[in-house]
């Protein structure tokens, strides 16, 4: 099976397993109040000129990508979940595209920043809910590089992404009216960059 097609069913198996507790707390909760993706966030972007929703995507993208090269020249060595297009340069591309968007991007905007962050805002309200999924996001991260890399690096990653993840679930409430898409978007955009990095090796 090619790598392509190996990423885009591992995508959409992922995608259906992230979205199965949200469902059913969907199903339990909401069902007769709005439907599943308005639950989720999976919507149209509102009043993004009067919010500036882009000129944020656009400059929380371009920090994002700078602070990436110091992340993965950190962590150059060590395997991450884009190890697998490792020297495969503009072959990789199709399954690139796959692994960002759907497989990790999609799958972990509907958990952390739809899910969890909708959840806890409406019960917490949002300043707290923002800093637990945060939180819980950067700790992900930096659980994989466990056994992998030191102490020092593993609690950078775990601010760096709990950071990225913080502005992200922000843009989503406050700028985009509870739309999870500027957060895919950017989240997309790194991990395609991430992925493109490991394919030509740029960190070796």
């Amino acid at each position: 099976m090619s790598l392509f097609f190996k990423t885009l069913i591992e995508g959409i198996i992922q995608v259906i397993l992230f979205s199965v507790i949200p469902l059913i707390w969907w199903l339990i909760t909401a069902r007769k109040k709005k439907s599943f993706w308005n639950f989720l966030g999976l919507k149209k972007i509102q009043d993004s000129k009067k919010n500036n929703t882009y000129v944020w995507i656009a400059g929380v993208s371009a920090a994002f990508l700078l602070l990436s090269v110091f992340m993965l020249y950190s962590v150059r060595g060590v395997e991450t979940a884009a190890t697998n297009f490792s020297g495969l340069k503009l072959s990789a591309l199709p399954a690139i595209l796959v692994y960002a968007v759907l497989k990790t991007a999609l799958s972990e905007e509907i958990v952390f920043r739809g899910f969890i962050l909708k959840g806890l805002s409406a019960k917490f309200g949002f300043n707290a809910g923002n800093i637990v999924q945060s939180v819980l996001f950067g700790l992900m991260h930096g659980i994989m590089f466990f056994s992998l890399t030191s102490a020092v690096k593993i609690v950078i990653i775990i601010l760096f992404t709990g950071g990225i993840g913080w502005f992200m679930g922000y843009i989503n409430e406050k700028k985009a009216d509870g739309s999870i898409l500027p957060g895919w978007c950017i989240h997309s955009i790194a991990n395609i960059f991430s992925g493109i990095c490991s394919a030509f090796m740029l960190f070796g």
